[in-house]
């Protein structure tokens, strides 16, 4: 790995913290290098907080090395207490099971699980074997108390006193420091990647491991992705954008990276997306030339949408992205209408009364796109209505089944922007 590699990654700014840099750039140099990453199955689907650890998994294989990654489904029986302020809720071994089943699908989207050396893996598998007191003999007298208490997540739980931290989240930084033990006795693992909250964790396994075979092993964190604001990407956070499909429609996906700030969009350009070289300066050159432009937010946007629902579900979010400025509904699915018009107000309506005949000026008025039957029908006869996009003209209109853009729902629109949604209900 050539010194111009970490050029170009640092000036991505995927590079936070490293241990023993010149060793572990020898160690990448030398040969393909098997690494791991974990992944918590604390719900049943990664989120865009988990995308620069996939992303660089994927890059690292890319390059020759061979991933391993970890989907903890011991360790999410315990729940990480880094970057929290608050114990975890635990989780039954029923609905951990199903979310690292729902992970593992997840993960393969991104590594290559049949690639040379690589491999999925759940610490269960092995955490589960453990005696404790086989535990506390090889594993819990290697660690000070006094080192663990001095980690800043671990510091800041016990000064809060009305919080605290249980035995059970303290207890975490022996679990992963073992997993990085039996993942370098199993596969050979001498890299752990992870976030800048996994500099503690990681660094115990590098030290468990130098204790038990005398041999070196490297950290690499990446930086917590977070806004200009300071906001943390993640479910804790509250703001979090599933990488599931039906958790979040690829068009809602879409226009979470249309949305980036302009603060935020160049960075995060040079950490979730390959763009490089010329093609990443002329963005930067139109960015900085004329943001409303928003070249920028639309080249992030695609390719992070391409990379993660693939180019059908990038082509239904543009299409659904289309449809909100006017376009006709034609190919537009439930769920990816049901996401463009989340906003908008809306009503439920019985489907027998579309069968009996709906009129259009009562639910143009019932959807509070107008404040009577009179200003609606003299707007349909000014060509200011539409319905899914299609202009209406006659103030007499029905609405009726053959109406519905979708087999549950229609659109109105009032002017140039202002929407309504109709829903269907019963059989």
């Amino acid at each position: 790995m050539a010194v111009d590699f970490w050029a170009d990654w640092r000036e991505r700014g995927l590079v936070e913290q490293l241990t023993a840099p010149e060793g572990l750039a020898a160690l990448l140099e030398s040969g393909p290098v098997a690494f791991y990453c974990g992944f918590d199955p604390t719900a049943d689907s990664l989120h865009v907080g988990h995308l620069l650890p996939l992303l660089v998994m994927r890059r690292l294989q890319r390059l020759g090395h061979r991933p391993v990654a970890l989907v903890g489904g011991a360790t999410g029986m315990i729940g990480d207490p880094s970057g929290r302020s608050s114990e975890r809720q635990l989780l039954t071994q029923d609905v951990l099971a199903a979310n690292v089943a729902a992970l593992r699908v997840q993960i393969a989207r991104f590594v290559d699980l049949e690639g040379p050396g690589a491999a999925l893996v759940d610490n269960l598998s092995w955490m589960g074997e453990v005696r404790y007191l086989d535990w506390l003999r090889d594993v819990g007298k290697l660690f000070s108390v006094n080192a663990m208490i001095a980690r800043e997540s671990v510091r800041r739980r016990l000064e809060e006193r009305d919080q605290g931290i249980s035995y059970t989240e303290f207890s975490y930084m022996l679990l992963q420091a073992y997993d990085f033990l039996h993942l370098y006795e199993r596969y050979g693992v001498r890299l752990q990647l992870g976030g800048g909250d996994q500099w503690g964790n990681i660094v115990a396994g590098i030290d468990l491991i130098r204790r038990k075979h005398g041999a070196d092993t490297f950290g690499w964190t990446l930086p917590l992705v977070t806004t200009s604001a300071g906001e943390k990407f993640g479910k804790s956070a509250g703001n979090a954008v599933w990488l599931d499909a039906a958790k979040a429609s690829p068009y809602a996906f879409y226009q979470f990276w249309m949305r980036t700030d302009d603060a935020d969009v160049l960075r995060y350009l040079r950490l979730f997306t390959d763009l490089a070289g010329e093609e990443l300066v002329a963005l930067e050159a139109a960015h900085a030339e004329a943001p409303h432009r928003r070249e920028a937010h639309r080249a992030l946007a695609t390719e992070v949408t391409r990379l993660v629902h693939g180019s059908e579900g990038l082509a239904r979010a543009t299409l659904a992205t289309e449809v909100f400025f006017g376009r006709p509904f034609e190919g537009l699915g439930e769920a990816e209408l049901l996401a463009v018009f989340a906003d908008v107000p809306g009503i439920d309506v019985p489907r027998d009364r579309l069968i009996a005949g709906y009129p259009l000026v009562d639910a143009l008025v019932e959807v509070g796109l107008f404040p009577s039957r009179g200003e609606a029908r003299r707007r349909i006869q000014q060509g200011g209505v539409y319905i899914n996009n299609v202009q209406a003209h006659d103030p007499a209109r029905v609405l009726a089944l053959g109406d519905l853009a979708t087999p549950g729902a229609l659109v109105l629109r009032a002017g140039k922007r202002a929407y309504a949604l109709v829903r269907l209900t019963g059989d």
